[in-house]
């Protein structure tokens, strides 16, 4: 039988905990309260604004079902702001506020430096090699994930 600890599901795990861990204390250092998928969505929607939840669940590779949790949090947070969207009465268009850009422009720094202190045990060469394997292993089981990563075309990140 294999040691658990030895398993790949098992180390992904465990590395996503560090991620997140890592994340929260250098964000929270920095002054700021965000999860690691907030700052990616307000990422997001700050180079595509405009976007709807569903456009936006694709580009984060997040579950369409639960994206709704993390807009309405940053809502909440004057980060965001939802507006009827000018094509389709059922949908809304996210926009950054100025607030979640400052905050944007402000944690963005703080999460460069959580990046660093997740490979801390790697040489620059084996920081590549990881990221480089990392990318390589997500692109090819990326259909198999509840929230495949989706290439947006250009008319759906402008909302069109």
């Amino acid at each position: 039988m294999r040691d658990n600890n030895d398993m790949p599901g098992h180390l992904v795990r465990r590395f996503q905990q560090i991620a997140v861990a890592v994340f929260r204390a250098e964000a929270e250092a920095a002054g700021y309260d965000l999860t690691p998928v907030q700052y990616a969505a307000l990422s997001a929607i700050g180079m595509n604004p405009g976007i709807d939840q569903v456009t936006l669940a694709g580009l984060i590779a997040y579950d369409r079902t639960t994206i709704t949790g993390v807009v309405d949090r940053l809502v909440q947070k004057g980060l965001l702001a939802r507006n009827p969207s000018r094509k389709d009465r059922r949908a809304r268009e996210l926009q950054i506020t100025e607030e979640g850009m400052r905050t944007l422009q402000g944690v963005t720094p703080a999460v460069e430096a959580a990046q660093g202190v997740m490979l801390r045990g790697l040489t620059e060469e084996e920081r590549e090699e990881f990221m480089r394997l990392l990318r390589k292993a997500i692109t090819a089981g990326n259909e198999l994930s509840r929230a495949p990563l989706r290439e947006v075309s250009a008319d759906e990140a402008k909302g069109s």
